[in-house]
Formats: structure tokens, sequence, C-alpha cells
């Protein structure tokens, strides 16, 4: 194990991972800053990139910018009640509210710390949990990773946001886009209409890119100029970290762990565990009065949080290749195109590779905290830079990296084609994630499920009568269930307010 440990930092500490990883730092603590841009955004146009470095340098970009950018996101968030990603959304007002009252240092320094504080407890629930997982998944055969698959399609419309009803509907058209093509069971051309582009269906990484990338520009474009911060000197903002850290020390806690369950949720992600966790601080806070007002405790939570899920949205990623948030989607494609294919084997045929995956998500975290602080100082000046110069640029890069990918101009229309989807899709209330995981998973679900078939001679009984993929079953069926089960008790709960 030593000796892995250290084969594993002499990777990462090799010059190109270094400066990969400094500067998509960077990279993502600017563009998370800039209002409308999410940190999916910025991990999507990096694919391009990652395809001159090393597999533990291109690794290092995802990680690092995706951080950075979750972070970032919560400076236009205090400074201009502008969220800067969506994981910053659920407690913006509140960090607002700090500032209004005069103390955007303590809310600015609260955001850096303990995030930071949150993505390495993250890492190390990812170092924790991945191993015996992966031991245990070595007995998985196509039976469990079918019913795994459809757990997490079916997970990603409970997490969802939005109605379950658009949120299935989303998965279920990422499922029809998946089933393009002829790299399918049977090898036949399937909605191809003819033409010879559609024979190779349709590739991930610009679908991802266009219903990220290009679908936030074209909501920029259609939404009003934000207003520009002012011009201001920070204090410290550090201090009094250690104090409010030994004040909150449950929902500090509790924010790491929520984060962690939704992480590891496939399709959830980090706008999903500060929601959840700021609801939760509320619930439990002894002065829930002062929500709203500038009280830190939600900000500390949700803070933790929305980073602690970064780092555990990496579990099923690796083990099984089902994306744990949009992020690690991104990342999956990444991993097989540098020849990390996930799956149980990683762990021991590329052990390495899992511990410098490991220091890299520490370090990025250790770096959170010197650079956020240069970040905010500069923060007024990187917010008054002109949308309108900012837009025309990420354009340029969407089409320039689909093309990239595989040098086909088909490339550049399926990315202007899915970011028309996205914006529509995002307008109209039917989440763009939910939409993606069916894009990434479908092929997944559908192999497995016929070679399962093939092996059982067509009978269905093996996927109820092994132990393992009984349990994922029912799991399964229960995730189908449940937004039943919730109108049905809404339903109770407002005949029995009529009644009363």
């Amino acid at each position: 194990m030593m000796a892995t440990l250290l084969e594993a930092m002499r990777m990462v500490m090799a010059p190109d991972v270094l400066i990969a990883i400094l500067l998509s730092a960077v990279y993502g603590l600017v563009v998370g800053s800039l209002p409308g841009l999410s940190a999916t955004m910025a991990t999507a146009l990096l694919v391009p990139v990652t395809f001159y470095l090393s597999p533990i340098a291109a690794v290092a970009t995802i990680v690092t910018a995706s951080a950075m950018a979750i972070f970032s996101g919560d400076i236009p968030g205090c400074l201009l009640r502008i969220p800067g990603t969506p994981a910053s959304a659920a407690y913006t007002d509140e960090a607002y509210a700090m500032t209004r009252k005069g103390q955007p240092e303590l809310a600015l320094g609260i955001c850096v710390w303990f995030s930071a504080i949150g993505g390495i407890v993250g890492t190390l629930s990812l170092i924790v949990l991945a191993p015996p997982l992966a031991e245990m998944a070595l007995n998985f055969s196509t039976f469990e990773y079918f019913w795994l698959a459809l757990l997490g399609l079916m997970c990603a419309t409970i997490v969802a946001r939005s109605s379950p009803v658009k949120a299935i509907a989303s998965m279920l058209f990422g499922l029809l886009v998946s089933c393009i093509g002829i790299e399918n069971p049977a090898g036949t051309p399937r909605f191809t209409f003819g033409s010879p582009n559609l024979l190779g269906g349709i590739e991930v990484i610009p679908s991802l890119v266009g219903a990220f990338a290009l679908a936030e520009v074209m909501r920029a474009m259609t939404a009003p100029e934000p207003p520009k911060p002012e011009r201001r000197r920070f204090g410290s903002l550090l201090r009094g970290m250690v104090g409010l850290t030994r004040k909150y020390p449950v929902p500090q806690v509790r924010g790491n762990i929520v984060g962690i369950i939704i992480g590891v949720l496939p399709g959830a992600g980090a706008d999903i565990a500060a929601w959840v966790s700021y609801s939760m601080a509320k619930r439990f806070s002894k002065e829930p009065e002062k929500f709203g007002t500038g009280h830190p405790e939600g900000l500390i939570e949700a803070g933790a949080s929305n980073n602690a899920s970064l780092a555990s949205g990496w579990v099923p990623s690796l083990l099984f290749a089902i994306p744990g948030d949009t992020i690690t989607a991104i990342a999956i494609g990444v991993l097989y195109m540098k020849g990390l294919n996930p799956g149980p084997s990683l762990f021991t045929e590329k052990a390495s590779s899992m511990y410098a995956l490991y220091i890299i998500f520490i370090l990025a975290n250790i770096l959170m905290i010197p650079l956020g602080i240069i970040m905010i100082r500069l923060a007024s000046n990187i917010l008054r830079a002109p949308r309108a110069g900012i837009m025309p640029v990420i354009v340029l890069l969407c089409g320039v990296g689909s093309f990239a990918t595989g040098a086909n101009l088909f490339l550049v229309t399926t990315v202007a084609a899915f970011g028309v989807i996205g914006y529509f899709m995002e307008r109209f209330g039917y989440p763009v994630a939910a939409m993606v995981l069916g894009i990434v998973m479908g092929t997944m679900v559908e192999q497995n499920f016929v070679t399962s078939l093939i092996k059982s001679d067509g009978s269905i009984w093996p996927f109820f009568s092994r132990p393992i993929a009984s349990v994922l079953a029912l799991l399964t069926f229960a995730a189908l269930l449940w937004p039943v089960v919730a109108w049905l008790r809404r339903q109770a709960r407002a005949r029995a307010v009529q009644g009363a």
C-alpha cells in the first residue's frame, strides 16, 4: 500500500499535473463567479483540453475546476444577490442579507472556509466508501447492473426539484436519444432516418456541452444584464471562522452527511444537496426566526453540503460508470477516453491512479482557501466583465471543442441542437439533468437487460431470484412508486384539512 501511495504522489507531483491543477483552479474560480455560468458548463468546456493531457492531469482539471466553480458561485450571490451557480441559489438570500448588514467579509469567509472543509470530508467519504463497495461490486453480474442502472434513473426523478412527471418525461427522452444508431445489441439502425451521421448514435460529450453550456448562453442572452458591484476593499475573510466552527458543529456535520448521501444518489448533485441542507438547517435550528436576516447557520450547513456532495458523487461514477451528477457524467467520458475505465477493477488494476485522484481532491480543496480569498478580493473586477464579450467566446469554445472530439461538422450541429433543446426544457420546467442521465445510461440499461435475457434463455426469474438483484429491484420499484405515494399523502392531508 505504501508503494502505491508513493507512486500516486509521484504522479500528482508531475509538473504537467500541478500546472493543470493551478490553471483549472483559476479557470473554475472565474467561470463560477460569473452569473449564469454553471460549474457543469465550466467542466464541459474543459473536455477538448483534456485530449492533450495525460490521464491524471485530465482528471485533475475536471476535479479542480468543478470544486472551485461550485464555491465561487457564492461570490455574486453574496455581492449581487445573483447566484453564480445553481448550487449557491439555496442560500443566496441569506448571504446577501449579511452583505446588507455590512458583513460581506463574514459571509464570503463562511463560504470559502466551510466549502473547503466540506470538500475534504467528502473526499474522506470517497476513500472510505469506495474500496468496500468495489469488493461487493466484483460479485455483480449483468442482472445486478441492470437494476442498478434503472435505480439510478429512478433516483434522478425523485430528487428533481421539478414535477416528478416532468423529470420522468425528461429521463425517457434521454433514453430515446440513446437508442439512436446501430450501437445496440441487435446491431440494426434505429431512428437514423437514412442519415449516415446518425449511424454512430448521438455522441455524449457534444450533447452535454450543448445542453449545459450553449443553453446557458441562450438563457443569459435573453435575461437582463445583472447589476455591477461597487468597488470595495474587503477586510479579513477568515477572522472568526474557527469560532464559528466550534459554535456550529452539528449543522456542519449534518451538512457533510447530507451532502455525502445525496452525492452518492445518481443524478442528484451539489444543488440538490444545498437546498436540502439549508431546509434542514432551518428546520432543526434553535433560532429559525433569524433565517433570511443574515444568519450564518444555514450558510454553514449548505456550504459544507454542496462541496461534500462533489467528491461522494464520484463513488457511483468510479464503481459502476453511473453519474452521481452532471459533472461526473462528463468525467466518465474523460475517464473512458484516457483508459481509466470505471468499474471495480479500477481499484485493483490501477490503484495508484485512484490514490492520485484522492490526493487531487484534497489538494484542490486546500488550494480553495488561498485562491478563493484572492478571487474574492478581485471579485469586483471580474464581475464587471461585460456579458456581450464573454458569451461569444463561450459559443466559440462550444463549437471548436465539439468539432475536436471527432473532427466531424455534424458534432457542431449536435451541440446546437441540444443547446436549443436544453434551453426550452429549462424554460418549461423539465430538468436537463434527468435527460442527460438517460443519454449516458441508456446503453448500459439496454445492453445489460438483453445480455441477461440471453443468459437466462428468456426467463425474467433470475432478475428477482438473485439476492443482490432482488434488493436492487425492490429499491427500484420503491423509487418508482414514491411519487405516487407522496401524491396520495398530499391528497389525504388536503382532505383532512378540508374536513377540519
